[in-house]
């Protein structure tokens, strides 16, 4: 089971997404917040694999209780689930170690669908924070020679895997392709993670990208 934490100042908000979430047979609602330190508290005191934040919340907010949970439980995937949609918010959550921004107009289905991809580690964005984040990084150019020092420690296995990161391939697709178990490519991704500072693998393919591991492809 996909354990979930549900984190809103608004407790029919709450109630809707408990209601949403328990319609799949793989996913438990086992705690609810009412702000940041909530969330915070409760990934600390229970075992969390998937917590769905707001971002506006009294007390401490959404992006500062990513910032939490990424300290004192690693294993616990954020997801941002928000009205707010601008780039400077997309941004500073991506930045607090959340592995995914969905907006509150995200279909039943498919919120389901991003519980499910985010318990497995996969990125899951809003396909409208998607095209703003590639029109950002397609009119603020790269800096090539800044991401290949960030790549130089990698392994020519963890390059490969890297690479096929920022084509937008799942842990799945991946292992498919190198022919290697879905553990030995998480184990890869978590490495990639930690020797080029990145922190999830929206930064990581964004990386790949800047590097030119893409290019002529």
């Amino acid at each position: 089971m996909i354990r979930v934490l549900i984190a809103d100042d608004e407790a029919l908000m709450r109630v809707g997404i408990r209601l949403i979430l328990e319609n799949a047979e793989d996913i438990e609602v086992v705690a609810e917040a009412g702000d940041g330190l909530e969330a915070a508290a409760a990934c600390r005191s229970q075992d969390i694999d998937v917590a769905l934040l707001d971002i506006q919340m009294p007390t401490r907010d959404g992006i500062a209780a990513a910032e939490d949970i990424a300290r004192i439980s690693p294993r616990t995937y954020v997801v941002m689930l928000t009205a707010f949609g601008e780039e400077a918010s997309v941004t500073r959550a991506l930045r607090a170690g959340a592995s995914g921004y969905l907006l509150k107009d995200t279909g039943p289905s498919e919120l389901i669908r991003a519980v499910q991809l985010a318990a497995k580690g996969e990125p899951v964005l809003a396909p409208r924070i998607t095209r703003q984040l590639l029109d950002r990084h397609v009119q603020s150019g790269r800096d090539t020679e800044a991401a290949l020092r960030r790549t130089e420690e990698l392994t020519p296995a963890e390059r490969e895997v890297l690479r096929l990161l920022g084509t937008g391939l799942s842990n799945a697709e991946i292992a498919d392709q190198l022919y290697l178990s879905a553990g030995t490519v998480k184990a890869h991704i978590s490495r990639i993670l930690t020797r080029t500072g990145c922190a999830n693998r929206v930064q990581a393919a964004v990386l790949a990208h800047d590097a030119g591991l893409l290019d002529d492809r």
